[in-house]
């Protein structure tokens, strides 16, 4: 794999002559929406093909897989924009493998609302091991408030063999964590006692694999109360069978383009649950300082502190998917960031004719620019060398797996270059 980054006068036809790959493969293998108009600084995923095939009449997913001795999940992974097509066209070319050397097999999650396009998410679940569902509210009484009916969503990841994981929560549609709920319900063990019996049986009625809790600031004061929480939850939950994650924020201490996170004892989660998930999330928040997306600088000092007190592979690796936008001059606590998808910024770079910037220690691309009305911006968002390094890690640091924030767009050089390192782990034993 090369990634490539574009210089200027380069074009999608120059890129195409110099790595001899087709031009409608460059544009299709990494969802370029701006072929005509390359930004500076854009980066371009180039991986040569191993084998190539020609569908012939009467082909299907799986005869051609079961031809070359692989899967039609595999092949819908090297040819993500067949998912959405009940036909194979006769004549077209597919990817039957690349020229890439996976190192290892991991475990990938993935976070959705219940409102996503049926389109993207079938799109994804191939290269999905767990689905997780954003749906259900916790109160402080211990109910549960579903958001919406995600019974589709969990047969359709069953259908893709992906393990559909409940998501609880005390986080708001709005998306406002409600704190006084958390502290309630680690204080009050009826309270306990009634959320977990309710979660379990919405995991049975539901069909769910299991459950993916949200546990949000950990402290030195609250840790003990937490792990006690989850000694109890984990045992009720692993005693029908059911998998148990956790996810958790680190907290971090942002001060300014400094950002550094507490280091606390981890470890007393893991000896109850299949897993954790370090989210950072919360790194990019709407009104915090402009930074960079999950800065990999950080990152590493997050890992190497993690790893020492937890088995590598209880570990998940949270990544964002999404950029975000500020207005300049920055207000500590009154300005605010709007979420913007990579692609977008890579089109208003293009369309401003503004180079992309690219961070080393952050491993994250940015850009300046102005406005209509003339006012200042600054885009952080995440780029090819953005995911190869943050993916990397799993490896390194022999994590688990990744997790992603969200899957709600399809971004499809970022699946590149996943599928690009690694296999993905499949459930076959779904509940």
């Amino acid at each position: 794999m090369i990634i490539h980054v574009v210089k200027p006068g380069d074009t999608i036809d120059s890129i195409s002559d110099y790595y001899k790959i087709p031009v409608d493969r460059l544009i299709l293998e990494n969802g370029i929406t701006n072929p005509v108009n390359l930004a500076t600084g854009q980066t371009i995923v180039i991986v040569q093909p191993k084998t190539l095939y020609i569908v012939q009449v009467g082909d299907t997913l799986e005869s051609i897989a079961e031809q070359h001795g692989t899967t039609p999940m595999e092949l819908l992974r090297n040819n993500p924009y067949l998912s959405n097509r009940e036909l194979l066209y006769v004549g077209e070319i597919i990817v039957i493998n690349y020229q890439t050397n996976k190192s290892r097999t991991i475990a990938t999650s993935g976070y959705t609302f219940s409102y996503i396009d049926k389109s993207i998410l079938i799109k994804t679940l191939p290269f999905l091991t767990y689905l997780t569902i954003f749906n259900y509210r916790v109160t402080s009484e211990g109910e549960i408030i579903s958001i919406a009916d995600d019974s589709d969503l969990i047969q359709l990841a069953k259908t893709y063999d992906v393990a559909p994981m409940m998501f609880v929560s005390t986080i708001t549609e709005e998306g406002t964590i409600i704190r006084e709920i958390t502290q309630n319900i680690l204080n009050n063990s009826s309270v306990q006692d009634r959320l977990i019996e309710n979660i379990l049986q919405m995991i049975k009625t539901k069909g769910y694999y299991g459950i993916n809790m949200y546990i949000e600031d950990i402290t030195l004061d609250n840790i003990n109360s937490i792990v006690q929480y989850i000694k109890k939850a984990s045992a009720i939950f692993h005693s029908e069978g059911y998998r148990v994650i956790i996810t958790t924020t680190p907290v971090m201490n942002i001060n300014g383009p400094i950002v550094s996170f507490e280091k606390l004892d981890y470890s007393q989660l893991s000896g109850y649950v299949d897993g954790i998930l370090f989210a950072s999330y919360d790194w990019a928040r709407f009104y915090s300082y402009p930074s960079s997306l999950f800065p990999v600088n950080v990152l590493r000092e997050l890992l190497d502190y993690v790893v020492s007190i937890i088995p590598s592979e209880f570990l998940f690796l949270g990544i964002t998917t999404l950029g975000y936008d500020w207005t300049l001059p920055y207000v500590p606590g009154a300005t605010g960031a709007t979420a913007i998808a990579n692609n977008n910024a890579i089109q208003i770079a293009a369309e401003n004719n503004i180079p992309i910037q690219f961070n080393e220690a952050a491993q994250s691309p940015y850009f300046y620019y102005f406005d209509s009305d003339g006012i200042l911006h600054l885009v952080w968002f995440n780029d090819a060398r953005s995911f190869d390094a943050r993916t990397r890690l799993v490896a390194e640091y022999d994590l688990q797996g990744l997790s992603l924030w969200t899957i709600m767009r399809f971004d499809t050089q970022m699946w590149l270059i996943v599928n690009t390192q690694y296999y993905i782990e499949k459930l076959m034993d779904i509940n």
